[in-house]
């Protein structure tokens, strides 16, 4: 596919020839514009009558004339002929040969006129002359010149192509595998990638080449970028750090530019590491770029021309280039074919044991008082990725910080934990009718978690305001969850729907308290219908879009899509039926609940099943 590149600028002879036409215009309309304000200053007047008249009328001050015959002077009040349209007080006339000047000069001498000796005035001194003349040509031309170097050809690789990639030296922030943790799996895939760049001839002797590219993917926060950066640590070469959102611009061709640059630079200091965040910011699948006009063209400019770059590489060029992205499923297929990304390592959410290391590193330099178990705290934080982790860390040192201890406690990260998940406490005052419906609301949700078979089990009930919350009901899983089956879907469900359920069941009317949970199970039963083949109407087949932001899919037909609306709508009914009829039955369980919480406001895991009257579940070892 041609390329569309800057245009071509003129070669230095004309652009010279240019900058002579240029200069010469400016001058001549500077020029002519400053005389011509000089001039129009003085208004002209006629000799006879006019001029005579304001002698007579005694409103002539004073006057210079030339042997030429022209008079300049100034009126005492401004005035002006009839076919003059602004008065002035200056005014200039011309003294016909044929007049009386010995009539004249009696007549300024009987009227008080000065007449002065001194030169005619032509706008005052040379100096000023010459600023209003050339003074805002030149400022103009220091101006075009500075633009005409700004985007010239030989300044153009150098401004706006030219890479703005972020280098880290060897030995200067060295990150190593040590600092990552809890991706063993991923890190064992780019050991390959370090080996090489530590001693390429060890591959070269065998015919072996090294992947051009390898693109690491993964849910935000996974630690894709710092895998990158301790490959480069650990194989001690210069890393090349640069956003793909930061290669486009309005201009088409400047990207490819920079894209250029970049590789440019990295081969200079091979053995080197290119990194490319975001890839998909220009990598998406050219049909489904987006976008109008020049955008999308320099989108796909920027995208051909990394192609074109690592298509490029020969055997002796050490230069590997890692991409990241959070949505491997949009980008280019050109971009995965082999010969390019054609090594993938997938970076996900770590286990149990994975939170454990990662919290490892990042306790490093954190006093940890001795009641701090990190399995412990590991086995609690499931789903959790390594940016979570650490900002749990961090909190739980601030708490303890601001508390002026020593130490960080495990009471510290309990606090921050439930900071992070369930929100920051908000200090506002319920009246006593909505902290009771808050408080049965949360009796609800724990009530129908605690009796129905397949939830996870309630670890926290609180009628604290918390966020946007006004209560709050924790659970969550003993061990890390990667798969669920369609009767712990549907309990999850029910126990979403316990909440608006307990409402009616005692005050027989609603509330908006159950706006967010409205949202949680509607979006889980259209997944269940639509996408996990969990409804018999549907069958198992997939009518709805992966992606949430493209609801213009067309998997389905708009019958089939009502069909999907009618079968979420019934499966919700059938579902929040079953709910309200359970907490009829065990009202006297949900009205303890909601007196304990109306009294405590705070109920842990122990206390909620006591005061239910149910047992506790059994705890899985966290060894």
């Amino acid at each position: 596919m041609n390329q569309r590149r800057l245009p071509h600028l003129p070669s230095r002879p004309w652009r010279i020839a240019i900058y002579v036409v240029l200069i010469a215009a400016m001058l001549g309309v500077n020029y002519w514009g400053a005389h011509r304000v000089i001039q129009q200053t003085r208004i002209r007047i006629p000799y006879s009558p006019f001029f005579l008249e304001q002698v007579r009328a005694d409103n002539v001050a004073s006057i210079t004339s030339t042997a030429s015959g022209e008079v300049q002077g100034d009126f005492k009040h401004a005035t002006k002929p009839a076919d003059v349209s602004t008065p002035s007080t200056r005014f200039v006339t011309q003294i016909p040969q044929f007049a009386n000047t010995n009539q004249l000069s009696l007549l300024l001498q009987r009227n008080g006129v000065v007449v002065n000796a001194r030169p005619i005035d032509n706008g005052g001194p040379l100096w000023k002359s010459l600023l209003l003349g050339f003074g805002p040509t030149i400022v103009l031309l220091v101006l075009l010149v500075w633009i005409f170097r700004r985007m010239s050809g030989s300044r153009a690789a150098g401004t706006f192509g030219r890479s703005r990639a972020r280098r880290y030296e060897p030995g200067r922030e060295t990150i190593t595998f040590a600092d990552v943790a809890g991706i063993d799996e991923a890190k064992q895939e780019l050991t390959e990638i370090v080996d090489f760049l530590r001693d390429p001839d060890k591959y070269r002797r065998l015919g072996g080449r090294i992947p051009r590219g390898v693109l690491l993917s993964g849910p935000p926060g996974t630690g894709k970028t710092l895998l990158a950066r301790a490959v480069a640590g650990e194989a001690e070469a210069p890393f090349f750090s640069m956003s793909a959102s930061e290669f486009v611009e309005a201009i088409v061709g400047v990207g490819a530019s920079r894209v250029r640059d970049l590789f440019r630079q990295a081969k200079q200091e091979s053995p080197a590491i290119v990194f490319i965040d975001e890839l998909d910011a220009v990598g998406r699948a050219r049909s489904t770029a987006g976008g109008y006009g020049g955008g999308s063209d320099e989108r796909e400019q920027t995208l051909n021309q990394i192609l074109t770059e690592m298509d490029g590489f020969d055997s002796s060029t050490n230069v590997i280039v890692i991409g990241a992205t959070n949505r491997i499923d949009v980008l280019d297929q050109a971009l995965l074919r082999p010969g390019r990304f054609d090594r993938r390592v997938a970076v996900l959410p770590p286990d149990r044991d994975g939170r454990r290391l990662i919290l490892d590193v990042h306790t490093r330099g954190v006093p940890l008082a001795s009641d701090v178990d990190l399995q412990r705290i590991a086995a609690t934080t499931p789903g959790m990725v390594g940016a979570d982790l650490a900002n749990l860390v961090n909190e739980a040192a601030l708490l303890a910080a601001r508390s002026d201890r020593t130490e960080v406690s495990a009471a510290d990260f309990a606090q921050s934990l439930e900071k992070i998940i369930l929100g920051a406490e908000r200090k506002i005052m319920l009246t006593p009718e909505d902290r009771r419906r808050t408080a049965y609301h949360e009796a609800g949700h724990a009530l129908v978690g605690m009796l129905t078979a397949g939830t996870d089990p309630v670890r926290k009930i609180t009628i604290v305001p918390r966020g946007q919350a006004l209560g709050v009901t924790l659970s969550s899983p003993d061990v890390d969850r990667f798969n669920y089956t369609r009767a712990e879907l549907e309990a999850r469900v029910k126990m979403t729907l316990g909440g608006r359920a307990a409402e009616e069941v005692v005050f027989g009317d609603q509330t908006t308290g159950a706006e967010s949970d409205i949202d949680q199970v509607t979006g889980i039963v259209r997944h269940m219908v639509g996408r996990w083949g969990m409804s018999a109407t549907i069958g198992m087949v997939s009518v709805l879009p992966r992606d949430a932001a493209n609801p213009w899919s067309d998997l389905a037909s708009p019958r089939t899509l009502e069909i999907v609306d009618e079968e979420v709508r019934r499966t919700v009914e059938t579902a929040f039926e079953d709910v309200v009829a359970l907490l009829s039955a065990e009202r006297s369980r949900l009205d303890a609940l909601a007196e304990a919480l109306l009294e405590h406001e705070t109920l842990d895991q122990i206390d909620a099943y006591r005061i239910a009257g149910l047992a506790e579940p059994k705890a899985l070892p966290v060894d």
